[in-house]
């Protein structure tokens, strides 16, 4: 079933990305979900290059932070980084997940620290 599942994503990410493409002026803010951990990271595709990575890997959690609550740190730590590289308008790559939950609270924590998608 896991595996059913995951080359769902994949098929629908690929979907995504013959559409989506992050250029110098606009690039892509790439979302990925894992069970445990939620990363995110601005790609200019035409160089290749990672712009700016978010990770909520070392974030020390609380008791009552929940992981949507954590996402969200994570969209507006993300947007302070590209703020500080002078970016502003970026586009959303979901990475082939629902558009609720962990994806869509970094987007709006993306959303409130300044980037524009």
């Amino acid at each position: 079933m896991k595996a059913i599942k995951s080359k769902k994503r994949e098929r629908r990410h690929r979907r995504i990305r013959a559409t989506v493409l992050g250029t110098t002026e606009r690039p892509r803010l790439s979302v990925f979900r894992s069970n445990k951990f939620i990363y995110a990271q601005i790609i200019d595709d035409e160089a290749g290059k990672t712009l700016v990575a978010a990770t909520d890997r070392g974030v020390k959690k609380g008791k009552n932070t929940g992981k949507v609550d954590v996402a969200k740190q994570i969209g507006a730590e993300i947007a302070k980084k590209a703020k500080e590289q002078n970016i502003t308008k970026v586009v959303f790559d979901r990475g082939g997940y629902l558009y609720t939950g962990r994806v869509k609270a970094v987007s709006d924590g993306a959303r409130e620290g300044g980037l524009s998608f």
